[in-house]
């Protein structure tokens, strides 16, 4: 290990890149579930958008409970040892529950529904007792600030590249591998290639990581009472504000990137091209998370919030008031989109390990379970409010699955592509200028 200028052991920069690769098996079963799983619901297995949205938010505000609960077990339990049993013996389970998920039952009834139901609870509950522990493992990956934005970039990086392969290889691979050109059996074939990618990845980060903040001469930390670690946690102003704005901008990007697919296939009569424009979007990011990095270097994290904010608004400002009419302009239109909103998400990522020493700070009490807990069942809340939203104003609009839409139906699509997430961002980055100064300084 390398030492810093007060004598404090660095991580090595091998040994960061190497736990940041679990958000690559993380995102092959997250992007799935974000950009795939609401259409495979409509337009491969035929339920409706309302159905389909009602099950999504479900599974969403499930998840979110169950992260929460699998938090506060983190920090009851308290031991870095245990995260990393955690993703040694439940990477398998995790990678059968996503396929069960993508299991093609047959039928859009009642019985049809509660089967979709049921396959997407147990992915979701297997994905927060695996995933909540390895992120509050990053909270522990090194005990320097730098270090952990580094970390936070190549997280970025390498969710980034799971995401491209979600997007360009989801109907191609699993069509491949079940000998199909798509359909619900391709979807299949996909879930069943990323889960043994994906279990892999995370047993090997599991058997590699170390604890850095771990002390052999400290004595073990007392456990905090639930009830004072979440009144902690409460109070913690700086934890409630990125919270509170991380929900309004995941609610803003959601609805643009579910809408994608759908809006490539109806008004362009393309589907091919939206998921080449998902690919596009994906990898762009690739090329922005860096970019980002280094403008964070330059004027703080904070400031990349409100950056990537402006940007983002100004665009939809832009979509809202024109016409796109061909599918490349769209495409580009939402290339540029993803490059600024790939900000938000690092500045969320880079921020949350310094919230929670600003609470401990402040508050004496460390709580990164519970805080990674209740940040997950946030961000499943309001994936899952922007499911219902897509879901409700496109049934509203009169959207019906594998048919040809009517003028009216399209122009209603549009504006919720446009409206819903500008209205999210501009209230992201109010909450985000409620951050307090304390926040702001060690941001900044």
């Amino acid at each position: 290990m390398e030492r810093d200028d007060e004598g404090s052991a660095r991580v090595g920069r091998l040994r960061l890149a190497g736990f940041a690769a679990g958000d690559f098996a993380f995102n092959l079963y997250w992007q799935s579930a974000m950009l795939y799983l609401l259409f495979y619901y409509t337009d491969a297995l035929g339920l409706k958008v309302e159905t389909a949205a009602a099950i999504y938010l479900a599974a969403s505000i499930w998840d979110g409970l169950v992260s929460f609960a699998v938090g506060v077990l983190v920090d009851r339990r308290g031991a870095a040892g245990d995260y990393r049993r955690v993703l040694i013996w439940g990477a398998v389970p995790l990678g059968l529950a996503f396929c069960a998920a993508y299991l093609p039952l047959h039928g859009t009834g009642g019985m049809a529904a509660i089967g979709i139901l049921l396959g997407h609870l147990v992915f979701r509950t297997a994905y927060a007792l695996v995933n909540i522990p390895y992120l509050a493992m990053s909270a522990r990956v090194s005990p320097h600030a730098g270090d952990r934005a580094f970390v936070a970039g190549l997280r970025m990086l390498a969710g980034t590249a799971a995401a491209v392969v979600v997007a360009l290889g989801t109907v191609p691979l699993g069509g491949m591998i079940m000998g199909v050109k798509g359909g619900p059996k391709a979807f299949l074939g996909a879930a069943l290639l990323f889960a043994a990618i994906a279990s892999v990845i995370l047993i090997l980060v599991g058997r590699t990581f170390r604890d850095a903040l771990a002390r052999d001469d400290a004595p073990p930390s007392p456990r905090v009472p639930l009830g004072r670690a979440l009144r902690a946690v409460v109070r913690n102003r700086a934890f409630t504000t990125l919270v509170a704005a991380m929900m309004a901008m995941i609610v803003a990007t959601s609805v643009l990137n579910k809408s994608v697919l759908y809006y490539f296939k109806y008004v362009f009569g393309d589907q091919a091209a939206g998921q080449l424009a998902l690919g596009a979007m994906m990898a762009v990011s690739a090329a922005a998370v860096p970019v980002w990095m280094a403008i964070a270097r330059a004027i703080g994290v904070r400031r990349v919030w409100f950056a990537a904010i402006l940007v983002s608004s100004l665009g939809l400002s832009l979509f809202a008031l024109g016409d796109l009419p061909r599918a490349g302009a769209m495409q580009l239109f939402l290339v540029g989109m993803q490059a600024a909103t790939v900000g938000l998400h690092f500045a969320f990522w880079a921020l949350l390990p310094e919230v929670i020493d600003h609470g401990e700070r402040t508050g004496g009490v460390r709580t990164e379970g519970i805080v990674f807990g209740l940040a997950a069942l946030l961000q499943r809340i309001a994936i899952g409010l922007a499911t219902l939203l897509i879901g409700v104003s496109f049934g509203e609009a009169g959207y019906v699955a594998n048919v040809v839409q009517t003028p009216a139906t399209l122009a209603a699509m549009r504006m919720t592509i446009a409206l819903v997430p500008l209205a999210g961002f501009v209230v992201s980055g109010l909450l985000m200028a409620l951050a307090p100064a304390a926040s702001r300084r060690r941001a900044a």
